[in-house]
């Protein structure tokens, strides 16, 4: 049997060197459902990547995409910057009814702008604004977007090489475990604070993930983020949890500092805010930090009144009754048992396993493997990627929305591709 591979030739010849995802899945893929993707040629794939976050609720959710139907035949607004429009209200009013009130957080809502990076900007914006002062501390092995603003808060050494300019007024303090235990927690970070011949500038706030996910699945403990805020309280920072891929259930509950019991003063949110893989982004904060001027901080593409709609319909569908979060941490203690077995397997080639909800890394001792892994894992029919500073883990972000049975298919794909990569 003669495979015909797929013809990728306008990809490589048109398009930018800088595509990235592609690379590591040469097919074209043409349409999706749940937690399967097709390609041209009719090849099924299982996704445990769900668009990188951004499809907590699976590919053409049937449900949101029927609300996103019946919006756009009535011809509802589909763009309408800032706006006030009858999909943006009906999203604040759920947001606040079914998310923020239930769990007493007082923030007010932002549209920064589509994307991730857009929230980072304008909260880093923001808490300078509300300080006074330049400086941002942020975390080892951190990522928070692509622009100037948020790359000087992120930790990965070759995409802060593509900015082309210096990045400066972020410094970076040790994530949880980054010592493994030999230093208490935060005692550099006082020190600085507290020494008036450091040469620290005193931070206007720290910028923090509960899971760095970019990172290598880097999994802060709840007594660890408690102290960060105790810290931060004392001290006149601000705390911004950056919540775009850990939020909106991924790690169990809808935002992933809940089960530290803390509240940041900002919280910025993206990926599966929409529901649909709609652009979206939000900023929230405590209503005393509102002191921007109208038009301030703005964007064009701000008010997608489409991602408005799934939005509000997901909701109403997945947060109205308590239900997906004690799913999602159910079906993480399946993939943490299946992920400990391959580990006991592989003793000798995989470091540890981590993760929270339905977010999981396996690392791997030589920093190659995780990517033979994922290689293999696509040959087999399941789309993973890598994380980490040097690609060295596997990371697992199936659709929260994933049946029991698909959930089991794609950890036997994994366990295989270990195998035969070994």
């Amino acid at each position: 049997m003669t495979i015909t591979p797929p013809d990728l030739s306008v990809f490589e010849t048109l398009e930018s060197e800088v595509r990235s995802y592609c690379r590591s899945w040469p097919t074209v893929f043409d349409r999706a459902q749940g937690s399967r993707m097709y390609d041209e040629d009719g090849h099924t794939y299982l996704d445990f990547f769900a668009g990188a976050g951004s499809l907590n609720y699976g590919h053409n959710n049937p449900v949101l995409k029927r609300a996103l139907i019946d919006y756009i035949e009535r011809d509802g607004i589909t763009h309408g910057l800032d706006m006030s429009t009858t999909a943006k209200r009906s999203f604040l009013e759920k947001f606040q009814s079914i998310i923020l009130r239930p769990r007493d957080l007082p923030y007010k809502v932002m549209f920064p702008g589509p994307t991730g990076t857009n929230a980072v900007e304008s909260a880093l914006k923001l808490a300078r604004k509300v300080k006074g002062r330049e400086s941002i501390v942020s975390f080892t092995n951190a990522f928070h977007g692509m622009s100037l603003g948020s790359l000087a808060v992120t930790g990965n050494a070759f995409k802060r090489a593509g900015a082309g300019v210096p990045l400066v007024h972020g410094t970076p303090m040790p994530f949880d475990n980054y010592l493994q235990g030999r230093t208490p927690d935060f005692l550099w970070f006082e020190r600085l604070l507290e020494d008036s011949g450091s040469g620290f500038n005193y931070p206007a706030a720290v910028i923090v993930e509960t899971v760095q996910g970019e990172g290598g699945i880097n999994v802060a403990r709840a007594q660890w983020l408690r102290e960060l805020a105790d810290l931060c309280k004392r001290r006149d920072m601000l705390l911004i949890v950056d919540d775009i891929q850990m939020g909106c259930g991924r790690t169990g509950a809808f935002f992933s500092f809940e089960e530290a019991g803390i509240i940041p003063d900002i919280v910025t949110v993206s990926k599966s805010i929409s529901g649909y893989g709609l652009p979206m982004a939000l900023t929230l904060f405590k209503p005393e930090l509102d002191i921007w001027e109208p038009g301030e901080h703005n964007g064009t593409f701000r008010g997608n009144n489409p991602a408005f709609v799934t939005a509000a319909a997901t909701l109403d569908t997945y947060w109205a009754d308590g239900q997906m979060e004690k799913q999602t941490l159910a079906r993480g203690e399946v993939v943490e048992t299946s992920l400990l077995a391959m580990a006991d397997e592989h003793r000798r080639s995989i470091v540890s396993v981590r993760g929270r909800g339905l977010v999981w890394g396996v690392e791997f001792a030589d920093k190659e493997r995780a990517t033979k892994v994922c290689a293999r894992a696509f040959e087999l029919g399941l789309i993973v990627e890598t994380s980490g500073p040097q690609s060295e883990v596997v990371k697992l972000l199936p659709a929260l929305t994933i049946s029991t049975e698909q959930l089991d298919e794609g950890l036997r794909i994994l366990a295989r591709a270990i195998r035969e990569t070994a």
